[in-house]
């Protein structure tokens, strides 16, 4: 004979089996959900990652096609061997860097400028964000003949006329000329994504901030600068994966030389100009390496934002 409680027992453990089958449910639709865009990001990712490995273990000079054939790891052994991959990172870090942190905060001045009630706020803005809507290499052909040419460039013109020496721009400080030109061209993506920080700030904290006194200042850093964090490291995160795979301004106004010969460059070196397709495929796979083992770092540090969902 059944009980009361018997049969409460039952009703329970046929709800919490019921909650189950739809838990397992609903788990296995969304995961049938993101199945098509995990397999088309899976052939258009692993698989040709796949094939550059096998490339990186193939003696493969297009000047000797005859002597193509397997070699194993000499490539890699080449690879950490000849000098060059040290330099590279080097100046790959040198450059990611200073450009995001100088996009960075000229992205913030102009983001505070332009989220105050100023006439023209509207044209500022489309003409603030025109750099980052150019081609990469059009910039970079922009900058280097009509602002630091030697003869005709607008920088060097305007160093003339205060009396100061003509600079040649991608001879004499060629590290910097490519971080002036990242700079200008991605202070516009900066500003954008701190703008939208500071518009969904609340004015009702601000208010309260300057009823009790805090000076401008005060209210940056103790009040908006926090606030701002979240969008800071996404700026950061977008930023540097962009950056580190900048071409264009490096071969069109230094060609690597001066420190500027970024990973992305060396590779172009190797398989373009040296017409080694097994070595470049080797320096691409410790590229990538480098590259996962710096952002799996980086996300679980630095930018915690994408591993608890802002939560502090």
């Amino acid at each position: 004979m059944t009980t009361p409680s018997t049969t409460h027992q039952a009703t329970l453990k046929e709800t919490a089996r019921a909650r189950d089958l739809i838990r397992i449910k609903t788990a296995r639709t969304n995961r049938s959900l993101f199945l098509p865009a995990f397999i088309f990001l899976l052939l258009l990712t692993q698989i040709p990652f796949l094939i550059t490995i096998g490339f990186s273990t193939m003696r493969w000079n297009l000047l000797y096609p005859a002597q193509i054939g397997f070699i194993g790891f000499a490539n890699y052994v080449s690879v950490f061997t000849s000098g060059d991959l040290v330099p590279s990172v080097i100046a790959t870090v040198l450059i990611t860097a200073l450009s995001v942190i100088l996009s960075l905060l000229f992205g913030l001045l102009f983001a505070i400028l332009l989220d105050r009630k100023l006439p023209g706020r509207a044209i500022a803005r489309t003409l603030m964000i025109t750099p980052f809507l150019l081609m990469p290499a059009g910039a970079a052909l922009i900058w280097k003949f009509s602002m630091f040419d030697t003869n005709i460039g607008m920088v060097n013109w305007a160093l003339r006329q205060v009396g100061l020496p003509v600079i040649a721009w991608s001879t004499d400080l060629p590290l910097w000329t490519v971080v002036i030109v990242l700079t200008w061209q991605f202070t516009p993506f900066m500003m954008l994504i701190l703008l939208a920080g500071l518009q969904g700030q609340g004015n009702d904290v601000l208010e309260a901030a300057r009823v009790d006194g805090a000076s401008a200042w005060n209210t940056f850093r103790f009040i908006t600068l926090p606030h701002l964090r979240m969008y800071i490291e996404i700026g950061t995160l977008l930023g540097t994966d962009i950056i580190l795979q900048v071409f264009d301004p490096i071969a069109i106004m230094t060609k690597g030389t001066g420190g500027t010969k970024t990973l992305a460059y060396l590779l172009y070196e190797r398989a373009f100009i040296g017409l080694n397709v097994g070595e470049a495929a080797a320096y691409g796979v410790v590229t990538v390496i480098l590259t996962l083992i710096v952002a799996t770092i980086a996300l679980r540090t630095l930018f915690k934002v994408f591993m608890s969902g802002g939560e502090r």
